[in-house]
This record gives structure tokens, sequence and C-alpha cells, in this order.
């Protein structure tokens, strides 16, 4: 069935490659884009399904400009989209809240989708310092942090900044920061507060696949993380889902992929060689 644009208004879909299929799904602010490198190196063995996010890195952001509900209509649309397409369990890889979109479809259709990769992603943001924490906690931090983004969109300046504490090469540093401030600001805060309250760490439970966790620790070493204690923060969140395994990058900031190529290329391909045989 050809793609319809207009059935799922919260992202746009480039398909390049042949072979199972693989869905990239990006971070906040960065476009499908982010995935080139990986696209190019996977689009002889899978059938690459590159997701870019409405509002995110110069897309268009969705008609009513400020969503009410924005990352909820992502996932339906996103399981909508694999339903009409009708991919078989496609595998997935995604960064950061592309990561967190990724257990979100598993927890909410465990059979639609197949093997997951997550970047650097955890299933509840902001208990990184406290286990704790709920969603309903969160709340009030996560609406404040709302209205400051919608408020205004973030400098120039303040977008490198930022970029330079995710990725190390300083043309990739660029590269995110004009995505950044390509970005829509609503839309960029209303997917930051979704994430901020929603909790998916006792819905693990439900995930049917195996899920490679590929995390990072490198960006928190100057203020006192060690690799074990940011493991064993990825640890707790993702104690509860089935089948996982978690490899900790030695160099890589928040954009691996970036940082870390080879690295994430080894792990990645290995992962998907073992749980996602080609079919005919």
């Amino acid at each position: 069935m050809a793609d319809n644009p207009a059935a799922h208004p919260t992202f746009t879909v480039r398909v390049v490659g042949q072979g199972r299929p693989v869905l990239l799904i990006p971070g906040l602010t960065c476009p499908g884009a982010v995935w080139d490198e990986t696209v190019a190196r996977y689009q002889s063995r899978y059938q690459c399904h590159v997701v870019s996010l409405s509002g995110f890195g110069g897309v268009a952001p969705a008609a009513d400009g400020s969503p009410a509900s924005f990352l909820p209509a992502v996932r339906d649309q996103l399981l909508a989209y694999i339903n009409t397409q009708k991919l078989d369990r496609p595998a997935i890889i995604g960064h950061s809240l592309g990561g967190f979109m990724g257990l979100w479809l598993s927890t909410t259709r465990p059979n639609a989708v197949g093997p997951l990769v997550i970047l650097d992603s955890l299933p509840f943001l902001p208990a990184i310092q406290n286990p704790n924490l709920t969603a309903e906690a969160a709340r009030p931090l996560a609406e404040g942090m709302r209205q400051q983004m919608k408020a205004a969109k973030m400098p120039m300046a303040q977008q490198r900044q930022m970029a330079a504490s995710m990725v190390s090469d300083t043309a990739r540093q660029s590269l995110v920061a004009r995505w950044g401030q390509a970005s829509d600001p609503a839309s960029v805060a209303q997917a930051m507060y979704e994430m901020y309250t929603t909790d998916l760490r006792a819905d693990l439970a439900a995930v049917r696949q195996p899920a490679l966790v590929l995390g990072t620790w490198a960006a928190y070493k100057p203020y006192g993380a060690t690799m074990a204690s940011t493991r064993a923060i990825f640890a707790t969140q993702y104690a509860k889902l089935p089948q996982h395994r978690i490899e900790m990058s030695e160099a890589g900031k928040h954009f691996l992929m970036y940082d870390d190529t080879a690295w994430f290329f080894k792990q990645t391909d290995a992962f998907l060689l073992a749980n996602y045989a080609a079919r005919k």
C-alpha cells in the first residue's frame, strides 16, 4: 500500500533500501537526517524507514502548531503506519526520544514491532537522580520547562553550547545546533513535557522482543559520573525489560552514533544479525 502522509501528520517517512524493514527514529529537535550514515550502512541489508517528527530540525510542525498531545499521537500513528504498510515486525533503532518511542511502541503493542536498538535513552528520564520519582511528582517541573521552552526560541549561542555537551566533533555540534535552531519551540516543549510525565518502567514487563540498550557516560564524567555509576542507572531503569542487554560506550557523548560510530555499528550489526535474520 502506498504511504499516505495525511494519515500521520505528526511525522514524515523516507524509505531507502531493500530487505526486512527497520524504523529509525531520531531524538529531540533532530530530523531523520541524523541517521544518514546509519542508513548508508544498512540500506543494502534492510529497508530503512527514516522518520522525521513534525516540528523538529526544520520539518514543518503539525497543523495545529501547538499539539495538546504530541507523542501519544506519534506513537499511535507509527503503529498505524506499520499496519498500513504491512511491515512485518520491523526492527527499531531509536536515539534519545526515538529510543523512548521505540519502547512505547513495544509496550503498547508488543507483537507489532521487532528487536529494539535503544541509543542513550531511558524509560523515565526524570528519575535519573531519584529512582522513586513518579510521573505525577515530576509534573510541576515538566510544566515549568514546557512554559519556558515555549516562550522563546533558544539563541544560537546557547544551542551551540548545548550541542557541545552532547557531541564531540565540532562540525557535528554545528549541525545539531542548526537543527535545534530550526525546530518549532511549541513542538519541542510539548514533546519534552510528555517525556517527563510518562513513566514506562513498569510497562517494560510487557515487551516481547529482545533489546540492545547502548548507554553513554563520557559527557557526565566532569560531574563525577563513572561508567559503573551510569550503567547502574540504566540497569535500574531497565530492570523489568525481559530480554535486554546493556552496553556502555567508552567515548560517546549523547550522540554516540557520531562520537563512537565504529562501536555503535559493531554492536548493532551483531545484535541485528543474531535477532533479525533475513527473510525471503
